[in-house]
C-alpha cells in the first residue's frame, strides 16, 4: 500500500475544518491500495482551529496536527511537506485548501494520474470539465484568466493552464528535490515557484478538471495586490523566456554597434561586416543562453558537445534570418517601404521570438 499525506493549511477555519476532514476521511474510505493521511498545518488560529483538529483525532486516526507561527501559505506548506516527509514517508504528498473550495471527491482523480505515470498532478479550473464560480464578479474572472494567462506566457508553458490553484498531487522526489529551492517564498507564490521548479526538473505534469467552488463561511486571506506583485516578480526574476529575450536585445545592440562601428568609422565593407557583427552576436547569444536562460539545462562543457550544440545553434539562427528577410520582403511589397520598422517590430516579436525560443529547447538546450 502507498501512502498520500494530504496536507492541509489552516488559520481561523473553525467553521470548515470539521467538514472538510470528514469529507476526506469518507472518500479515503473508497480508495484501495492507498493509505490516506491528513497533516493539518494550523498557523496558531485564534479561533481555535487546532483545538477541533486535536478532538478529532479521537475519531480519525490518520489525522496528525503540526502548529507553526503564522508566516504565510508558502512557510506552512514548507513546515508540512518537511514533517510529513520526516515522519510519514509519503509517496506523494497533496495540496489542499481548507475552506471547501476544493472538491474532497477529487482525490481519486488526482491518485488515478499518479498511478498513471505522472509525478505532478493539477487541478485545473481552465480545462474541458473544470470551472470557476459561475457569480465571480467580471474584475475577478479576468484577474483569474488573466493571471494564469500571463504566467504562461511568462514561462512559454501553454500546455500547463493552471499555475495558481493550489489543489495538487506531488510525489514525494519532486518535493524532497525543491524544498531548499523554496523556503524564500512565504506567500500564495509559493504555488507558482514549486510547478516551475518541478517543471525545470524534468517532472512529468499532467492535469484534471476541477470545479472551484468560493468558501461559504469564514475568510480569504489572499492580498490580492501584494500576490500579483510577487507572481510577476517570480516570473520576470525566473522565466528562461524572458530572460532568453532579454539575451535577444543584447545581442541586437552588439550585432547593431559593431556594424555601426566598422561601417561608419572604419569604413569596413557591408558584407563582411555584416558577418562579422552577426556571428559575434550569435556567440554572444549562445554563451549567455547556457549561461543564465538555460542554466537548469546548462550544456555539458565537452569539446565535441559544445560544438555541435553551437553548431545547431546557428542553423537555428540562420532560420531567423531567412524567415525575416522573407516577412520584411513580403510585408513591405505589400504595404509599402514606409513603416518596415513596424513590420520589422512585428516579426521579431510575434515569429522569431517564439521560433527561436521554441527550436533552442527542442534541439539545442533540450529537457534532460
Amino acid at each position: 500500500m502507498r501512502t498520500a499525506v494530504i496536507v492541509l493549511p489552516t488559520y481561523n477555519e473553525s467553521k470548515n475544518i470539521t467538514e472538510v476532514l470528514e469529507r476526506i476521511f469518507n472518500v479515503a474510505k473508497t480508495i484501495d491500495q492507498w493509505t490516506i493521511h491528513v497533516l493539518v498545518v494550523d498557523s496558531n488560529s485564534p479561533d481555535k482551529t487546532s483545538e477541533i483538529v486535536k478532538k478529532l483525532q479521537n475519531k480519525y486516526t490518520s489525522l496528525s496536527l503540526l502548529i507553526t507561527e503564522k508566516e504565510g501559505l508558502g512557510q506552512a506548506y514548507i513546515h508540512g511537506f518537511s514533517e510529513a516527509l520526516e515522519t510519514l514517508h509519503p509517496y506523494v504528498l497533496f495540496e489542499m485548501d481548507a475552506d471547501l473550495s476544493h472538491n474532497p471527491n477529487d482525490i481519486p482523480k488526482f491518485l488515478k494520474k499518479i498511478e498513471e505515470g505522472a509525478d505532478f498532478v493539477v487541478g485545473s479550473r481552465y480545462i474541458l470539465g473544470g470551472s470557476i464560480p459561475a457569480n465571480w464578479g467580471l474584475h475577478r474572472k479576468l484577474f483569474s484568466i488573466l493571471g494564469n494567462w500571463i504566467v504562461r506566457l511568462g514561462f512559454m508553458k501553454l500546455s500547463v493552464t493552471e499555475w495558481t490553484n493550489g489543489y495538487r498531487a506531488i510525489k514525494s522526489w519532486v518535493v524532497k528535490k525543491h524544498l531548499d529551492d523554496l523556503k524564500g517564498y512565504t506567500g500564495y507564490v509559493f504555488q507558482v515557484a514549486l510547478l516551475d521548479n518541478a517543471l525545470k526538473s524534468g517532472a512529468k505534469i499532467q492535469e484534471i478538471p476541477v470545479n472551484f467552488t468560493d468558501r461559504v463561511k469564514g475568510s480569504s486571506k489572499i492580498d490580492s495586490v501584494e500576490y500579483i506583485y510577487q507572481t510577476l516578480k517570480y516570473v520576470f526574476l525566473n522565466s528562461s523566456f524572458i530572460k532568453f529575450a532579454i539575451v535577444g536585445g543584447i545581442g541586437f545592440i552588439i550585432d547593431f554597434g559593431i556594424s555601426y562601428v566598422f561601417i561608419e568609422n572604419l569604413k569596413i565593407v557591408v558584407w563582411m561586416t555584416t558577418i562579422i557583427s552577426a556571428e559575434t552576436a550569435i556567440i554572444s547569444n549562445f554563451y549567455l543562453n547556457n549561461q543564465w536562460s538555460f542554466k537548469h539545462k546548462r550544456l555539458s562543457r565537452s569539446e565535441s558537445s559544445l560544438l555541435w550544440s553551437f553548431l545547431k545553434f546557428n542553423i537555428i539562427a540562420s532560420g531567423s534570418l531567412i524567415i525575416q528577410t522573407v516577412g520584411m520582403s513580403v510585408t513591405t511589397h505589400i504595404f509599402g517601404l514606409e513603416y518596415w520598422y513596424l513590420y520589422k517590430v512585428i516579426i521579431i516579436i510575434f515569429v522569431i521570438i517564439p521560433y527561436s525560443y521554441f527550436f533552442y529547447n527542442k534541439l539545442v538546450w533540450k529537457d534532460k
